[in-house]
């Protein structure tokens, strides 16, 4: 390996360390807003029961709306993270090694799960049913209450309409960047050659060259 090698190798190691520290911040940021959802469905149907006014079921479309589109920004982007670090970083790094070095290779292989499919749709349900079902269900309740007799307003009406089609442009994009597609061709390609070749650590390979660069002498540096 030589020195500018050694220098690139180093280079696509931090900026992996970096976007995985992204990641898992990400993951923790997004996971945490589905509890913060509840809790804020909770509290409106709280405030709810106990003024016995249905007006404020209003608040949960807009409440599930904010939330269910920070949750699919940060979900989208831990994906694609994925995707950066599979696509690029491994062939990149993998290309500055011999050929029996798997860099890597866990991107690719926890997403080899048989069951993979099903989790993601069984997924895919779950945020339907927080961000999208739960705002419907709201504007039901409320509508049933006007349909009953109870007081309410054209203008509230008007509002329950734009509030369900928010909803409907959530419900696309959550169902549009669910990854629930198998894999493909190439990751398949990837997964097989993993099994056959033996994992070893960036870290140990920029090791491994740099001990053996520095055995041959280290690069002159020009007068």
């Amino acid at each position: 390996m030589t020195w500018a090698e050694e220098v690139a190798t180093r280079v696509i190691i931090v900026e992996y360390e970096h976007i995985k520290d992204e990641q898992k911040t990400r993951i923790g940021f997004r996971d945490n807003l589905l509890y913060a959802t509840f809790a804020s469905l909770a509290g409106i149907i709280a405030v709810t029961v106990s003024s016995g006014s249905r007006v404020f079921l209003l608040l949960v479309p807009p409440v599930c709306l904010v939330l269910g589109w920070t949750y699919l920004v940060n979900d989208e982007k831990i994906s694609a993270i994925g995707r950066y670090v599979r696509g690029e970083l491994a062939p990149r790094l993998a290309s500055l090694t011999d050929d029996r070095t798997t860099v890597f290779s866990w991107e690719v292989a926890h997403r080899a799960d048989r069951h993979r499919i099903s989790r993601k749709y069984f997924q895919l349900a779950i945020d339907m049913l927080t961000f999208c079902g739960a705002p419907l269900v709201a504007v039901v309740v409320y509508w049933s209450g006007m349909w009953s007799g109870l007081p309410g307003s054209r203008t509230l009406l008007v509002v329950s309409f734009v509030e369900l089609a928010a909803i409907a442009v959530l419900a696309a994009q959550i169902v549009m960047y669910a990854d629930v597609k198998r894999e493909s061709r190439l990751e398949r390609t990837g997964r097989d050659s993993n099994r056959s070749r033996s994992w070893t650590s960036p870290w140990h390979i920029l090791r491994t060259r740099s001990k053996a660069r520095f055995a041959n002498g280290a690069p002159k540096i020009r007068q």
